[in-house]
């Protein structure tokens, strides 16, 4: 039995499919998606559909598309122009489907493997027990009072956490070091104008995982979201998995046993 952890698929699901086939996915192998299954890509309702139809022989994290996504389900958003969710928001098993991604957790934690995952990191500031605490006060909002956490979620204050947040500023800053944090301040301050890679770093801030490994060096982690990256944090124990599949890159497993790597190239620039 093999364990893969795969990057941000984006819609991207005749790769998807490439990659499973390439690395001979069976019936007692296992993965793990580290969260934005849609948006952008071509195919985010397939990709779904695939996904949830797996059962328990996948795990997926909420990426911030999926949660753009179930904000414009529910009204708190508007569908962007570079988005490609209109065939999840017109399929007849829409809110089936939606219903599904609507409990899916902010981190995942196998203890036999030693691996936690998320989509975008987790801040210095949070050791993994805190982490789960505190993704699971957002978890609980979205699923218990969806209207309400939709209603706060988008902005970029506070951009630093105190455990003394309340309400909705507190469930938005977790939400945002979940899936949008990519460098911050030792005191784990959010920067979210710097989109690019490790040579548009800021002054003052850092890449959260170069952070994270001096506080926590034992910690194992496998992420999404910083596509700019390319697959490369240069830290041993935290990796890095979108590697921009639906930018022309390539989409990423990674087997969590020996910590080999395959890829498959994207099919989006010949389309």
């Amino acid at each position: 039995m093999s364990t893969y952890a795969i990057g941000d698929i984006q819609g991207c699901f005749d790769e998807l499919k490439a990659l499973l086939e390439l690395i001979q996915f069976g019936d007692q192998d296992k993965l793990w998606f580290c969260g934005d299954l849609v948006n952008r890509g071509p195919k985010s309702l397939e990709t779904l559909r695939f996904i949830r139809g797996l059962g328990s022989q996948a795990v997926t994290v909420l990426g911030n598309h999926d949660l753009h996504l179930l904000a414009v389900h529910h009204g708190f958003a508007k569908a962007k122009r570079s988005d490609t969710l209109d065939a999840i928001l017109t399929a007849p098993d829409r809110n089936e489907l939606l219903a599904w991604l609507q409990q899916q957790p902010l981190i995942y934690t196998d203890t036999q493997l030693g691996f936690t995952m998320t989509h975008a990191g987790i801040p210095p500031a949070w050791s993994i027990k805190k982490a789960h605490r505190l993704a699971k006060e957002c978890q609980n909002a979205l699923r218990e009072n969806p209207t309400n956490y939709f209603a706060h979620m988008y902005g970029n204050q506070p951009n630093t956490w105190s455990d003394s947040l309340q309400g909705p500023e507190r469930l938005r800053v977790i939400t945002n070091y979940f899936t949008r944090m990519r460098f911050c301040t030792p005191q784990s301050e959010l920067e979210f104008a710097s989109k690019g890679g490790l040579e548009s770093q800021p002054d003052g801030f850092y890449p959260w995982f170069s952070l994270r490994e001096q506080r926590f060096p034992n910690d194992k982690l496998v992420f999404g979201h910083w596509a700019a990256l390319e697959g490369h944090t240069g830290t041993q124990q935290i990796h890095a998995l979108d590697t921009g599949c639906v930018w022309g890159g390539a989409l990423r497993a990674l087997r969590l046993e020996d910590l080999s790597q395959t890829d498959i190239p994207s099919q989006q620039l010949n389309r």
